[in-house]
């Protein structure tokens, strides 16, 4: 039978441009699609652009698999593409001396993971690293750094485009049928609206994953997971950056908890928090400056007064709610959904970005392959 594409993907984010890659330098021909008006304007650009190392995430999961898998892929990437990275290292620190024995776990699950360089620094020693930093001991993790994301996401739809394939923005995903013989017919909606087949498909499209798996034809809708959205405020520091390294504190239930980060352009950030919301709201509230600060100052006691000013949010796409145990990636394939061709992602949240190529190889070997 006779295709448009050998592939469709849905979502231009991180992972979404990395799945049409790596589909696309196979020689496939691939069209990935894009409701917004450009590429990344959802999860991906509204991160902190961290690349992590891998250090939380259980034995086993893959989400350790993939984030170190990915990371080392990432480097090389960014290196070879001269895309803007730091590789500047994290210190996690623990604040106060009951924290010690949560720090040693962290140690063990980061050993358990293939982490590379892992360390622990003393009071002293964490000094040295990030002076002013308030810490009884702490990690310290040589790999992680930082990424400018967009430049990231313009190098794949360049490998894409390169191959062959196209990136097409303002078109949103309307709906899909597999075919008898195999494959699928896909509606696009949009200016240019039209219906495409395609003998694979994989969808990530962040946070509207729910919604899509929704409109493939045979879907059994207890197989699609409860999405939740978890909103993530940032306040940018009005001075100068304080530390070179990622400074963050012990994790939190059901994120890595509010960090400090020096971006690309030199400017320290905080954030994210976590609240669960109902609906996509990216407004920051001027008045969570003192929660933050309060919440900063546990790790660095010399946050002055009234420095915190209102930055930007993002909402990651949450398999759990509040209380509940933070899942691992979802990549669906026929063996859950029994849609032959179809891979469907979900839950891909951080650390989504670090883990993007990887994501994208796996999604590849599993549509190769069911």
């Amino acid at each position: 039978m006779s295709f448009d594409f050998d592939a469709v993907v849905v979502g231009a984010g991180a992972v979404g441009l990395a799945c049409g890659r790596a589909l696309a330098v196979r020689g496939r021909s691939v069209l990935v699609l894009e409701k917004e008006g450009h590429i990344g304007q959802g999860v991906s650009s509204r991160n902190s652009e961290v690349i992590h190392g891998g250090l939380y995430y259980p034995t086993g999961s893959l989400k350790a698999r993939l984030c170190v898998q990915g990371r080392r892929a990432l480097y090389a990437y960014l290196d070879s593409r001269k895309i803007d990275h730091r590789k500047c290292g994290k210190v996690v620190v623990a604040a106060e001396a009951d924290q010690s024995q949560r720090l040693e776990a962290i140690l063990a699950q980061a050993q358990a993971n293939d982490v590379e360089g892992m360390a622990r620094l003393t009071a002293a020693e964490t000094q040295a690293r990030a002076p002013g930093v308030r810490a009884v001991e702490a990690l310290w993790s040589p790999e992680s750094g930082l990424l400018d994301s967009h430049g990231y996401m313009l190098a794949l739809q360049g490998e894409i485009d390169d191959a062959g394939g196209a990136v097409v923005t303002g078109a949103p995903f309307e709906g899909a049928e597999p075919l008898g013989g195999g494959g699928f017919s896909v509606r696009v909606g949009g200016e240019g609206a039209m219906t495409v087949t395609c003998a694979r498909l994989a969808t990530a499209p962040g946070l509207s994953a729910q919604a899509v798996a929704e409109k493939i034809e045979g879907y059994p809708t207890a197989r699609i997971p409860a999405g939740h959205y978890g909103k993530g405020i940032y306040f940018r520091l009005a001075g100068r950056a304080p530390f070179e390294p990622l400074v963050y504190p012990l994790p939190i239930p059901g994120a890595l908890g509010i960090h400090y980060r020096r971006d690309l352009g030199g400017q320290a950030v905080f954030g994210p928090d976590l609240t669960f919301v109902e609906t996509e709201d990216y407004s920051v509230d001027p008045s969570q400056a003192a929660e933050f600060q309060a919440y900063v100052r546990r790790f660095w006691p010399g946050l002055p007064d009234g420095a915190l000013v209102p930055d930007y949010a993002g909402i990651r796409p949450k398999l759990h709610g509040p209380g509940e145990p933070q899942p691992d990636f979802q990549l669906r394939g026929a063996d859950d959904h029994g849609i032959e061709g179809l891979v469907a992602l979900f839950g891909i949240e951080s650390p989504g970005l670090t883990s993007s190529l990887a994501i994208g190889e796996a999604v590849t070997e599993m549509l190769d392959h069911g």
